[in-house]
Parts: structure tokens; sequence; C-alpha cells
């Protein structure tokens, strides 16, 4: 469970519910008020199919698993580990030496790149391979954030559009001013609820997918980085050099212990 994203929806709920309260406005036009919601949800939801293929509207339930999932990446320190050990076993045993621990892979990428390699592909042709894929990977993250992005930039309009229609409404009948000022209070719900999930929610939320990819294309660059040292038969130490500028100053440092440990042992 991706925890900062519950813990951001809890609180962005929890200003709306404690600022109107703290204003003085009455909760009840939040809850009794199913226009509002038709017009900002159902209306958003439809900007979607129009605006996207059928084929990227489908991926939406999956995008939602993705936001409060918790990312599944490779450990970065760890991956580097593991190249280092296949560096020294490839310098030792050659690219062949290699061959019975591709199904150990459990990253599909990892797994093809090092099957590419050792089959003997030229450098050239597996960097082409690998980077298209990572391409082809950030292209489709790309437009699964565009979707609630879009959504975002929608659902403010809407308000307006729910608060003009509310107003229509309210002011057929100016018979009865009392009932006049609930009809126009309750008109703006629209907009507030506009402002609110394009704001506190889809803008986050196609923030949040375009991070989520960036980290995972990091680690695919890494591999890639990784398998091409290894086809050109760096030293471990070089690979660790070259690896370790994709780590964060506290990975390195964990990156350092960890060697440092190593050392001791030997």
């Amino acid at each position: 469970m991706e925890i900062s994203t519950i813990i951001g929806l809890v609180l962005g709920l929890v200003s709306l519910v404690l600022g109107m309260f703290l204003k003085g406005a009455p909760l009840i036009n939040l809850v009794n008020n199913p226009a509002a919601y038709v017009i900002i949800f159902v209306g958003t939801a439809g900007t979607i199919f129009m605006a996207f293929p059928m084929s990227e509207v489908k991926k939406i339930p999956k995008l939602f698993g993705i936001l409060f999932k918790k990312q599944q990446l490779i450990d970065r320190v760890s991956l580097i580990g593991t190249f280092m050990d296949w560096a020294s076993t490839t310098r030792r045993e050659g690219l062949l030496a290699l061959e019975s621990k591709v199904e150990e892979i459990d990253d599909q990428f990892l797994r093809s790149g090092m099957r590419m390699i050792i089959d003997g592909n030229d450098q050239e042709f597996v960097s082409d391979v690998l980077m298209e894929d990572i391409h082809a990977t950030e292209e489709r993250h790309r437009g699964g954030a565009l979707i609630f992005a879009q959504a975002g930039m929608y659902a403010p309009t809407l308000g307006v559009l729910g608060a003009v229609v509310g107003l229509i409404a309210a002011l057929a009948d100016l018979s009865d001013m009392e009932k006049l000022s609930h009809a126009i209070a309750a008109a703006f719900i629209a907009t507030l609820l506009g402002i609110f999930s394009g704001y506190v929610l889809w803008h986050p939320m196609s923030n949040k997918l375009k991070r989520m990819s960036k980290k995972e294309m990091e680690i695919k660059l890494m591999m890639v980085e990784g398998l091409l040292s290894i086809q050109s038969g760096v030293s471990t130490i070089a690979i660790n050099q070259k690896l370790s500028v994709f780590l964060t100053p506290s990975e390195r440092k964990q990156l350092e212990e960890k060697e440092g440990s190593s050392g001791e042992k030997g």
C-alpha cells in the first residue's frame, strides 16, 4: 500500500470538511447535493472519454491500482552488487558463464538485456533495443499521467458550469428569499467540488505517476549501463564507479558500508 496516497487523500478531505466547518458553511450542502456530484464527476468522466481512445481509458482502473500500491523497484545498491558479481564472473570465465544466471533474474527488462549480450549481439544493437524499450515504456506512462492531468484541467471548469446551472435553478423562483439564499449557496458546491477534485485529486495523481515512472526509468537506464559495461569486459571497480552516479548520497554511503563489510569478511 502506498501510504503517501492515503495520507494525501485523507488530509485533503479533512481540510475541506474542517475548513467548511470553521467558516460556518453548512456541511449538509456538501452531502445533499447530488446534482453537483453528477456534473463534476460524471462530466469529468465524459471529457476523458472524449479526449482519449478507449484503449487508454480502459487502463484507468490499473492506474488507480498503481497509485495506491507501493511501487516495487529493485534496490539500486543491491543491483550494483549484482553487476559487480557478474563482471567478476565474466572476466574469469567469459560471458557464456552468465547463461545459467539468466533464468534467476526476476526483472523482464534485465533478463532480456542479459540474453542479448550472451547471444553475442554487438553493443550498438543491444543499446538501441533497450533504449527503444525504455522510450516506449515512458510513452505509455506519459499517456497514463496525461489522463489525470486532463481531468484536473477539466474539473474546475465543470465546477463553473455546475454553479451556473445551480444559479439558473435558484433564480427561477425569487418569491422566497430564504430559499433563494440556500439555493445559491448550494449552487457553488459544484465549483468547490470541481476545484477540489482538480487540484487535490487529479493533478497530484498525475504528478505521482510521473514521479513513479521517472524512478523506474532511472533503474532501467542503470541496467543498460551495467549490461553494456559487462559486455565490454570492464572491471568490477569501473562498474562500481559508473553505476554509483545513479545513487543518492545515502545510497552511496550504504554501498561503501556494504563494501567495507565485505572487505572485512574477506
